[in-house]
């Protein structure tokens, strides 16, 4: 089933989804004005759902495009189903 993000916090570029039991977040970072500071893109992690666990960060983010960091969000949730 491919994730299902949505817009998490009103003022802020952080979007989220859920699947099979771990959570996805992306958000976007600069390393000027508001939101989060950082290289420019959007960051992509990941973390168990229903464990107090810091989130991991994806390979490759920040990403240049939200399509981006939304496709390996998916390829990690396929790494992380069972089989």
């Amino acid at each position: 089933m491919p994730l299902q993000f949505h817009r998490s916090v009103r003022d802020m570029e952080i979007w989220s989804a859920t699947s099979e039991g771990f959570s996805f977040v992306i958000s976007f970072g600069s390393p000027r004005g508001p939101g989060f500071h950082g290289r420019a893109g959007y960051l992509a992690s990941w973390r168990p759902l229903h464990k107090n666990q810091a989130a991991i960060k994806i390979g490759g983010s920040p990403f240049q495009t939200l399509e981006e960091a939304e496709g390996a969000c998916s390829d990690m949730a396929g790494h992380l189903a069972p089989r």
